[in-house]
């Protein structure tokens, strides 16, 4: 089982999870199949990789959407789960998902979040029912399945923000909507993504719910530009 992420760093979006599991004996057919890091392949290559899982039947999938303000309102708390923990927390539960649905898994590869040695310890003592545990560096590009999982969480990351709709009623709604092909990249050092947000800025609402509002790309635009609010 590998598990990998898409949406890390943006300020915009959702940060999907997913993992992928395949029998022992199948893994090392995923390279021969096209399965690499996601980010070396084409968009069309992606897609393509997808949607043949649905007839790939040695291989399944398991996928979390933590949604913007799922993440903001974990970094925002008065305890506050900061984006590690919630890295961590969210493979766990995929982990056990696979696990709960009756899969023996005896190996698992995950790229890691944080320093490899203390997320493979906790995962050790979390399954020690699993024979093997490798946390790495690069491990979308090092194990095939973790490659799989990456290419299930980019194709749905994508997916998800392409039919975003938006929470915001009426003209609000609409215009984010319209909006959201132009918003670039979504990372904070995009200066396409930054003028979007100066350009969807609200004075008191601050930003629309696509907006992850605990990155500091955001407050500070708040800071700068929105009402000061006394609690």
């Amino acid at each position: 089982l590998g598990v990998d992420e898409a949406g890390r760093g943006p300020v915009l979006g959702p940060m999907v999870y997913a993992c992928a599991f395949v029998p022992v004996a199948a893994k090392r057919g995923l390279r021969t199949c096209g399965f690499d890091d996601s980010k070396v392949l084409t968009e069309s290559q992606r897609r393509r990789l997808f949607h043949g899982l649905a007839g790939t039947p040695w291989l399944g999938y398991a996928l979390t959407v933590l949604t913007p303000q799922s993440i903001s309102a974990g970094m925002l708390a008065r305890a506050k789960v900061n984006l590690n923990t919630q890295a961590h927390d969210t493979t766990i539960a995929l982990i056990a998902r696979v696990l709960d649905r009756g899969y023996h898994v005896r190996q698992v590869y995950i790229d890691t979040v944080g320093p490899p040695e203390t997320y493979q310890a906790k995962l050790a003592k979390r399954f020690p029912q699993i024979d093997r545990i490798v946390v790495a560096k690069k491990a979308d590009a090092l194990y095939p399945v973790v490659s799989a999982a990456s290419i299930v969480a980019k194709v749905t990351r994508d997916a998800v923000l392409a039919g975003w709709a938006p929470r915001e009623h009426g003209a609000a709604g609409a215009r984010v909507a319209a909006s959201l092909a132009v918003m670039g990249s979504g990372y904070p050092g995009d200066p396409k993504t930054v003028a979007w947000l100066q350009a969807h800025r609200h004075p008191v609402f601050g930003f629309p719910d696509v907006v992850r509002f605990s990155w500091s790309t955001a407050a500070v635009q708040m800071d700068k530009a929105c009402v000061a609010v006394v609690w």
